[in-house]
């Protein structure tokens, strides 16, 4: 990755640029973050040639004018993103780094007004970033799944592979066109990938078996391409190529929960083995930290493993996600490559990869376009919704981590800190859901909590008075609680009371204190036909006290009481009203009320 100035017309503008690009880089060690300056001097290159034309031919960081050009430019730049994105913000930033970078240098000049511009305050937001939402349930399921089953056809490729060249012999005493006999050689160092290009005869004298090995099951055989092919077909029936440790990326970070960065990049001295489990030893560049996590196995399931069916496909899901597991077959897998590549030390993931020029390459896992992690996903048939991005399989691995720990913050951002959690992981979908189950479920317990919570007196309504001690049984009372009430032992005024010693008003053990005042707000009244002049007449007491109390006030003391009242007296008959009504009038029906009912109003 370069900037070529004769791709502009601005060329020496744009080779101030790239100096300073490239001393940044070489000092700070950036890595990814590099491909940022790139692109933003790409991009105001070549505005400043379509704004200056052949004047750019003469543009230079000395100019006056090109403070006028960096405004606009940067002013320009969010029309060319969607709304809120963070790329216009951060081009304009490392241009500036760089302007900057080169204004002090002392032997460098940079004209005063666009090292002002520079250093002054960004004239762009940060923008927000769109967090990626984790896997659903079911493609994180295929996922892990489908990486298992690669795995497996990997183990089975390689052991047929190694097995079919111990059936060959040396090309020159057997054939080049023959691929025992072409695995033997490779298998034991007695031919290079070169000797494709120039021993093994032209494609077009090649045997139907060499031309579909060469071409691959149900694809066309191409003459022009065909010994490339040829060469990389064989070498990955012995080791294990770019696409296979995809799989085991996908496992680990299953298994561990961990960043791609780490579980990649641990080598055999990271690795320790337990009696059940295994240490490693991960590092996070990003976080500048070096961690030892012994991560330990669980219980063997009692289904049975996944055995390979007469076709040749799995059967029964992989119920086990050990991390000691999946580690020991990539140690495994890897071994031949790691021993031709000793000094490649600090990591397992090492593959083997033909170039186009015939010579092989034993070394670091890295994967291209062809076979990334979205080629990886189309050729094992997983389909993913939205964003095919890996870092999505940690956000899932965190949100269930987060359920099991019941929510426990503290236990999920277990490699990072509590703010990056919520901050990253805490807004997925799956999270939001069950904070709203959550507080669904806490408002609905409490609603429930509060409808089973009796405020009210129980009531007896019978249209002919006719009231005896089976109804009360009948209705919940005991035996010896009906016959107090029938007696007119609990007379408590406004009702009778199921047991004025059990009063929520007052200690256990204590008589009432409050009754008859609260006995319309209480879950020991019982109301019975006879207490409806009693009724009546309280309704009068709180009718006055209405009129000399603020609403608020009459709310607060006696609005339960109010509601609670004008609920029974609804359920009565005109006729059972104005009996009443006649028993006050005849003076058979008195409302004793305490003193302090009368003094309420000086509140």
């Amino acid at each position: 990755m370069a900037v070529d100035p004769s791709d502009f017309c601005c060329s020496r503008l744009a080779m101030q640029l790239a100096d300073e690009w490239v001393e940044y880089v070489a000092a700070t060690a950036i890595t990814m973050h590099a491909r940022v300056y790139h692109q933003a001097i790409l991009r105001f290159c070549k505005y400043v040639d379509k704004e200056l034309g052949a004047a750019a031919e003469t543009a230079s960081l000395t100019d006056r004018n090109l403070r006028d050009l960096l405004l606009k430019w940067e002013l320009e730049l969010p029309e060319t993103y969607t709304p809120r994105s963070t790329h216009p913000g951060t081009l304009a930033g490392a241009l500036r780094v760089l302007i900057i970078r080169r204004d002090d240098h002392r032997d460098r000049l940079v004209d005063p007004d666009l090292a002002r511009l520079a250093r002054g305050p960004a004239l762009l937001g940060s923008g927000e970033r769109m967090e990626r939402d984790e896997f659903k349930r079911q493609e994180k399921r295929a996922l892990v799944r489908s990486a298992w089953q690669s795995v497996h056809a990997t183990r089975t490729r390689l052991e047929k592979g190694w097995a079919l060249a111990e059936q060959g012999r040396h090309p020159e005493q057997g054939s080049w066109t023959s691929i025992p006999d072409l695995l033997w050689g490779f298998a034991h160092e007695q031919i290079a990938v070169a000797d494709i290009h120039r021993l093994v005869p032209p494609p077009r004298e090649w045997p139907s078996e060499l031309k579909e090995f060469a071409a691959g099951p149900g694809r066309v055989f191409v003459a022009q391409v065909a010994r490339v092919q040829l060469a990389r077909k064989l070498v990955a029936r012995l080791y294990p190529n770019t696409f296979d440790l995809h799989a085991f990326r996908i496992l680990l970070m299953d298994a561990t929960g961990y960043t791609s960065e780490e579980v990649t990049g641990f080598g055999e001295t990271e690795v320790e083995f337990l009696p059940k489990g295994v240490r490693l030893t991960l590092l996070k560049n990003r976080a500048e930290r070096r961690r030892h996590r012994a991560l330990r196995d669980r219980p063997a399931p009692e289904e049975s493993a996944p055995e390979e069916a007469a076709d040749g496909q799995l059967t029964v899901d992989w119920p086990r996600r050990e991390a000691s597991e999946v580690v020991r077959q990539l140690m495994d897998m890897t071994a031949r490559v790691r021993a031709k590549a000793p000094d490649v030390t600090h990591t397992l993931f090492v593959s083997a990869t033909v170039q186009s020029n015939f010579t092989v390459v034993f070394g670091v896992w890295k994967p291209v376009a062809q076979s990334s992690f979205r080629s990886w996903l189309a050729t094992v048939g997983v389909e993913i919704e939205g964003d095919q991005h890996l870092g999505r399989l940690r956000k899932s691995v965190k949100v269930e981590k987060a359920i099991v720990t019941e929510g426990r913050i503290s236990a999920a951002a277990d490699d990072h800190t509590e703010e990056t959690f919520a901050r990253h992981y805490a807004q997925g979908t799956t999270l939001r859901i069950l904070s709203g189950r959550t507080i669904a479920t806490a408002q609905q317990h409490w609603f429930d909590k509060a409808l089973d919570r009796v405020d009210g007196p129980t009531v007896i309504s019978d249209a002919a008075g006719d009231v005896d001690q089976d109804l009360l049984e009948d209705s919940g009372l005991s035996a010896q609680e009906a016959e107090d009430i029938m007696a007119g032992q609990l007379d408590m005024g406004v009702s009778h009371c199921k047991n004025p010693y059990q009063s929520p008003y007052s200690q256990p053990g204590e008589l009432c204190a409050v009754a008859p005042l609260r006995c319309l707000e209480c879950r020991n009244a019982w109301i019975l036909p006879t207490n409806l002049p009693q009724l009546l007449l309280f309704k009068a007491h709180l009718e006055r006290l209405r009129t000399v109390l603020t609403p608020s006030a009459f709310d607060r003391l006696w609005g339960q009481s109010w509601r609670n009242l004008r609920a029974v007296l609804e359920d009565r008959t005109p006729e059972e009203l104005n009996m009443a009504r006649k028993h006050i009038e005849a003076g058979q029906a008195v409302l004793d009320l305490p003193l302090a009912a009368n003094t309420e109003f000086d509140s």
